[in-house]
């Protein structure tokens, strides 16, 4: 049996060139007929995507803290398949579609299972601290290509 420590908080990883993180849904998560309210999706999504960077080993709050920058979310289209209820597990599957100078091009999906609830694709921009869009560290455009080939890491 291997030893838990229930103080450390859940990370998500990857599997091939998917990165894949697990959660609940919880009753603040719903609306009164314990659906999974609209926006909250993007939520279970920006959860996903912070950790499938820690995951690849892109530190943000170093990047932030030593004024690089820090990515953030110029576009987001996102389409409904089917509501997620209060209880269910659900997984956010994470891929890299594309890796531009300056942001990456994110497919994400919720799944209840094998069913798919939500499709997503969310550019990330890498902006400067004053908020303009610059290229993002090459190490870490190269950490994403590995990543969208599926190479471990």
């Amino acid at each position: 049996m291997t030893s838990v420590s229930l103080d450390t908080p859940y990370r998500g990883g990857f599997v091939g060139a998917e990165h894949r993180f697990a959660l609940s849904v919880y009753f603040e998560d719903t609306d009164t007929a314990g659906i999974v309210y609209y926006a909250n999706y993007l939520k279970f999504m920006e959860r996903a995507r912070s950790d499938m960077l820690r995951a690849a080993g892109i530190d943000q709050r170093g990047a932030i803290e030593a004024g690089i920058g820090v990515y953030a979310v110029a576009e987001a289209n996102i389409r409904y398949l089917r509501p997620a209820k209060l209880g269910d597990d659900l997984v956010v599957v994470s891929s890299i579609l594309q890796v531009r100078a300056a942001s990456v091009l994110i497919q994400q999906r919720v799944m209840r299972g094998t069913e798919q609830l939500t499709d997503a694709r969310v550019t990330a921009a890498f902006l400067t601290p004053d908020g303009r869009p610059t290229r993002q560290p090459r190490e870490w455009v190269k950490v994403f290509e590995q990543v969208q080939r599926g190479e471990a890491l």
